[in-house]
């Protein structure tokens, strides 16, 4: 991931996930997105996700409840991005973002 984030062949490179060890990487990014959405729908898309997907079982859903209502594991400096608007309203923001970060230098 370290190389992949240094290779400059590229003008950008996004990551998408989330990593409980975060602290330990997240120097390598320019800017980090947190994608945020409030608790109902949090649930819905919890509720559509397939059985044998990841966050499907009470107990991954117990775990993902609590998590977003503390907040841990989420990174303290990252651009917060409301997450509940549709996927290309939210992609174009942190393009935007990611953009503009760039061009700041």
């Amino acid at each position: 991931m370290r190389a992949i984030a240094a290779d400059a062949h590229e003008p950008a490179t996004f990551f998408c996930g989330g990593s409980r060890n975060f602290t330990e990487f997240l120097d390598v990014f320019d800017e980090v997105f947190v994608l945020d959405i409030d608790t109902d729908t949090l649930h819905r898309r919890l509720d559509q996700r397939p059985p044998d997907e990841w966050g499907a079982q009470p107990s991954e859903r117990d775990l993902i409840s609590r998590l977003h209502e503390t907040k841990d594991d989420i990174p303290a400096a990252g651009v917060v991005i409301d997450a509940t608007r549709p996927l290309i309203d939210v992609v174009d923001e942190i393009v935007r973002l990611a953009g503009d970060a760039h061009a700041a230098g």
